[in-house]
């Protein structure tokens, strides 16, 4: 801790006649400038659209100073079509004051109404409306973290809160109100809880809950060196994560230790899912703090194995364990395989999935752990920013044990396995210093170009509007499941086009404490038509599309 301080100082031809293949309803038109043609014309940049957009959030940290770990962590948020207009709203989880032995420095005068969280209905036109109370959004609570999916397979999407001494299911009613379930629904997390993700681990169509949880959090523990400013990870007894199986009737069943999850403590920040090997199972990917990461593979009769160590994703690129934050998965090189990619305290790990060989560090060979160095990464987001056909990784950097704010960092993929940063030619809002902490992604105005929210530690977020030019052609798919579940969760998706391959993931949660929009994001450069869209749906059902317009959302439904 101590060191890290002072380092920080310094058109549709459908091929199967059961599918069903549509536009979005709400869809700016789009034209591709002349010069998207060659991907070196494009610019990736980004603007401070928050208060043009009418979104006014601060982050609370409870207290009148930093002074522990559980003020430290901050706080993520999620896009959600909550209301299936076709637009991604915004909720934004909080802290807020606790009692007054919790918090190291309480406040003397607390608020007459205490910071909370907010939900802001997209209402298409680049403008937010807060719709939190008539949500029934605002729990009293600490709140950490938030994930999203229709568990019920009603149609709606549901909301999923954790934070510290709470966990709180709540159910979309389909009339832009939300109902605590959490009892109803058999959730039962003691403890903090912190990143959670989705995934329908046996694939019966319904959706499982995998709930990570941090320390055994003791406020009354102060003893720690002055530099480090409170009691670090390391100080506190890890957790134990928790795994629930959806009974595919508004009920889940806790199967943390029948599945082999309960057998391992860690102190989880961030958790993603997806099919790391390719076999049609979703795995589990924690990254936890200062204790090796773990990946858990899907053993397909309900329980999993600890395969971090030999897959070479559990430590770091020295052999430590890092302070991993927010974790990735995606097709970096085109291969149809997913790389995995984490930010942390250190370096970041860009992890090369090499098959049966595991995983290859090759962010020290590519310059990006370089850069990173000098940051305490957190939030990040994997996408084709310019819609070049190159995926590109967003950055969002803070203080760790100190409010030090920090600039950003956005690399631009130039292919085989290289990028550029290109971090202040961006625009000032990536230069502009916060304390970051969670960051979700979505195309929040259906441009065609992938925006992001960045919550900021004990500060106002940010809306981080993406205005590249010269940016090339793009599609969003959006998955509806009919035998498999609802939100196509596990759903791998390929596109065709010319020579070129891109393959992308359904997944809930990724990245720290966040979840990004339902919607799958293809940046397609000069292509100039899709040739074919391949779908592999977790029931096993494989769905092709032929020949598919570009600029555009669709919506694909598996066959029933």
């Amino acid at each position: 801790m101590v060191y890290r301080t002072l380092l920080l100082l310094l058109s549709i031809a459908p091929v199967i006649a059961a599918q069903t293949v549509t536009t979005a309803p709400p869809i700016a038109p789009h034209t591709l400038p002349s010069s998207a043609a060659k991907s070196t014309d494009a610019v990736i940049r980004f603007e401070d659209a928050s208060d043009k957009a009418g979104i006014n959030f601060t982050h609370s940290i409870g207290s009148r100073q930093l002074g522990s770990l559980l003020e430290g962590t901050g706080a993520g948020c999620v896009w959600i079509d909550y209301n299936n207009s076709g637009l991604p709203s915004l909720y934004v989880v909080n802290g807020r004051p606790l009692d007054d032995s919790v918090h190291p420095f309480p406040l003397k005068d607390k608020p007459a109404t205490p910071p909370h969280n907010h939900l802001y209905r997209n209402d298409g036109n680049g403008h937010f409306t807060d719709v939190t109370d008539a949500a029934g959004l605002n729990p009293d609570m600490y709140s950490v973290a938030v994930t999203a999916a229709d568990y019920d397979n009603d149609g709606f999407v549901d909301l999923l809160v954790t934070g510290y001494g709470k966990t709180i299911l709540y159910h979309n009613d389909g009339n832009g109100h939300f109902t605590d379930v959490t009892a109803k629904a058999g959730i039962s997390v003691d403890g903090w809880a912190i990143s959670s993700t989705w995934l329908d681990y046996d694939k019966d169509g319904c959706v499982d809950l995998f709930v990570g949880r941090y320390v055994k959090f003791d406020p009354k523990y102060r003893a720690f060196y002055a530099a480090d400013n409170y009691p670090g990870p390391l100080d506190y007894e890890g957790e134990t994560n928790r795994l629930y199986h959806n009974n595919c009737n508004g009920t889940f069943t806790d199967v943390t230790d029948k599945s082999g999850i309960g057998a391992f403590v860690g102190r989880t920040m961030g958790v993603t899912a997806a099919d790391f090997d390719g076999d049609g199972w979703d795995d589990i990917y924690v990254a936890n703090d200062r204790t090796e990461n773990f990946l858990f593979r899907n053993k397909h009769d309900g329980t999993f194995e600890e395969v971090g160590n030999d897959t070479g994703t559990a430590f770091g690129q020295n052999g430590e364990s890092t302070s991993s934050m927010g974790p990735i998965f995606a097709d970096f090189e085109g291969r149809g395989v997913l790389d995995l990619w984490v930010t942390d305290g250190h370096y970041n790990r860009m992890l090369h999935n090499a098959g049966k060989q595991g995983f290859e560090d090759m962010g020290a060979s590519n310059g990006v752990s370089q850069t990173n160095a000098q940051y305490v990464s957190w939030g990040t987001g994997v996408y084709d920013f310019d819609n070049d056909g190159l995926l590109d990784i967003l950055i969002f950097h803070g203080g760790l044990i100190h409010m030090i704010p920090q600039e950003h960092t956005l690399f631009h993929g130039l292919g085989d396995r290289r990028f550029a940063d290109t971090s202040r030619t961006a625009g000032p809002v990536l230069s502009a210093r916060t304390v970051a902490r969670g960051a979700c992604f979505a195309d929040y105005d259906n441009d065609g170009k992938v925006d992001a929210f960045l919550v900021n530690l004990g500060a106002k977020g940010t809306l981080v509007h993406n205005v590249s030019t010269g940016s090339g052609h793009w599609v969003a798919i959006k998955l509806v499941g009919s035998k498999s579940n609802r939100d196509g969760i596990g759903a791998r998706v390929e596109v065709f086009a010319g020579s070129k391959h891109w393959t992308a993931e359904r997944v809930a949660s990724s990245g720290y404490l966040s979840q990004d929009d339902s919607r799958l994001h293809f940046g397609l450069g000069a292509a100039s038509a899709i040739d074919k869209i391949i779908v592999r749906w977790p029931s096993g059902r494989e769905q092709t599309l032929e020949t598919q317009g570009l600029d555009r959302v669709l919506t694909i439904e598996e066959p029933k």
